[in-house]
């Protein structure tokens, strides 16, 4: 009877629970308890250990999400706009941490848009999630760099400024696993989670995350009924552990697999139309085209893997920064000769 009752766990050993965190505040039917659901649930089935992750968050409704899964990880929540720039530096001091930024469209592309095109280009491994709803959700719903044109708000103020296309954005920077979600598509967005999760490198993830209090009325374009309506996922996704064994069933001619360095693998099913991620130039075309039609493309946008991260081109030890004693860090006194030879010379 007690084995039939015991609850699944995963390759650790780990009951799904033991990744949940604090309770919600955020609003009932808020998108970003949907994207937390689906992290919960993507790291119990990859077998993340929850004690080597760092969950990393800016200011804003998005940022606090990070109190809400794996409450026994360690946790930063940061300035505005400036959480990439501390998960960088949790990142360099200690490269086997897993580490998980959370990040609001107003965070990371307004006041923080530096931060985020710096990241991008050093390739800092993270999985970096944009809760994307359009508004400042937790300063009573100014349009934000994301707000599409035409967009209005409740007292009838229409959005007139282009938006930034984080996914557009990061392309053009180099990023190597560009996706774009739905926090109303659940099956989807934990197989994008999982995929990034096994990514060696910065994996974007861009989610649409209806603001229920101050973006769901009719003349939003970022409603759950509007996004419902407009979003087109591009293929069917399947995600493959290296230590998982139960088979895919795929009929042949109609897949495209993505091996990771790691031995796991992502399976793709063309359902819109023939998508292939790793060409840059018809990725940006696809995502143009799916704005000017009205659409939203869904699904994962461009994945290169094989690119230096932060890592190779700092040359970081193995051993996390503060495993290190002083005779280790300490340069000898021959060490700061040269060092001061150097700059004499020069």
């Amino acid at each position: 009877m007690a084995e039939e009752n015991a609850k699944p766990v995963n390759s650790l050993g780990f009951t799904l629970q033991e990744y949940q965190g604090g309770k919600s505040t955020l609003c009932d039917g808020c998108g970003h308890n949907m994207i937390t659901a689906q992290i919960i649930q993507a790291a119990w089935e990859s077998g993340v250990e929850p004690h080597m992750v760092s969950k990393i968050s800016g200011i804003g409704c998005s940022s606090k999400t990070t109190a809400y899964f794996m409450g026994k990880s360690w946790g930063f929540n940061t300035l505005h706009g400036r959480a990439a720039a501390v998960a960088t530096g949790a990142a360099l001091a200690n490269r086997k941490l897993l580490n998980i930024l959370i990040s609001g469209d107003g965070d990371s592309l307004s006041i923080g848009t530096a931060h985020f095109v710096h990241l991008i280009r050093r390739n800092v491994p993270m999985v970096y999630i944009i809760a994307d709803n359009g508004v400042y959700g937790l300063t009573k719903g100014q349009f934000s760099a994301t707000s599409d044109i035409g967009s209005a708000l409740k007292h009838g103020a229409v959005n007139d400024i282009p938006p930034i296309d984080p996914c557009s954005l990061a392309i053009e920077l180099g990023c190597g696993f560009v996706a774009r979600s739905y926090a109303g598509n659940g099956k989807q967005l934990k197989t994008i989670l999982r995929a990034a999760i096994a990514y060696h490198g910065l994996a974007v993830i861009d989610v649409l995350s209806p603001c229920v209090t101050f973006n769901n009325h009719e003349t939003s374009t970022r409603s759950y009924r509007a996004v419902s309506e407009k979003a087109l996922s591009i293929h069917d996704l399947d995600f493959v552990m290296a230590h998982e064994s139960h088979p895919v069933d795929i009929p042949p001619g109609e897949s495209r697999e993505i091996d990771f360095p790691d031995g796991s693998s992502l399976t793709l099913r063309a359902t819109a139309e023939d998508y292939d991620p790793s060409d840059r130039t018809k990725a940006f075309a696809a995502i143009h085209e799916s704005r000017s039609s009205g659409t939203i493309l869904t699904g994962l946008l461009y994945h290169q893997s094989g690119a230096p991260t932060v890592h190779d081109l700092v040359r970081t030890i193995d051993e996390p920064l503060i495993s290190l004693d002083g005779e280790r860090t300490k340069p000898s006194r021959k060490a700061l000769d040269e060092i001061n030879a150097e700059f004499l010379a020069g």
